[in-house]
């Protein structure tokens, strides 16, 4: 298990994650919706992650959700490379009632995110589009390439919470052990 802390001026974060876990989860940010989406990452992932971010929230959401995105992706990175027996590419499509959104991704140490969930509004008190925000710190800084892209669906519950699902999935099967496979590059390094 790597743990990391975090602390700027505006969020101070303690994590710890395990990516062959069993998908428990404590986590606290403060903020219930994205607790919410954290915990159903780490379930279908197969994670198990402590994580405790005492952030900014009486200016806003962002900081957190940006920073615990900083901090999950190095905690992945330190934990997944260098790359070697695994899968390195992952896929998912994810149904939530009549939402479907659809992750591809590459352990490629190349981050890119193409994100395409087209939401504005709030989910609670949590505003959509820090979704992008958190993503865009995990791939970042863990060095993934993911392609999140909505398929179809309205309900902004639906539509984050199969993002998240997503994305779990994909890893989770990108990071699948395959010791035939060695490092899985043409390249011999990721």
């Amino acid at each position: 298990m790597q743990t990391l802390t975090r602390n700027t001026k505006e969020t101070q974060i303690t994590a710890s994650l395990e990516v062959y876990g069993s998908g428990d989860s404590n986590i606290k940010s403060g903020i219930g919706f994205f607790d919410h989406m954290l915990q159903a990452l780490c379930k279908h992932a197969n994670w198990n992650l402590n994580l405790t971010c005492n952030g900014d929230l009486e200016v806003d959401f962002h900081h957190s959700i940006e920073d615990c995105g900083i901090v999950i992706g190095s905690l992945l990175k330190s934990s997944i490379f260098p790359i070697s027996q695994v899968e390195r590419f992952g896929n998912a499509s994810v149904v939530m009632d009549e939402a479907c959104v659809e992750c591809d991704l590459d352990l490629s140490n190349r981050p890119f995110l193409v994100y395409e969930v087209p939401l504005s509004g709030k989910v609670g008190e949590f505003d959509c589009e820090l979704a992008e925000e958190f993503f865009r710190a995990v791939v970042v800084n863990a060095g993934i390439s993911a392609h999140i892209v909505t398929k179809r669906g309205k309900n902004h519950h639906h539509l984050l919470e199969a993002t998240f699902k997503a994305f779990a999935v994909a890893l989770r099967r990108a990071c699948t052990k395959n010791e035939a496979l060695g490092i899985p590059s043409t390249k011999g390094v990721l």
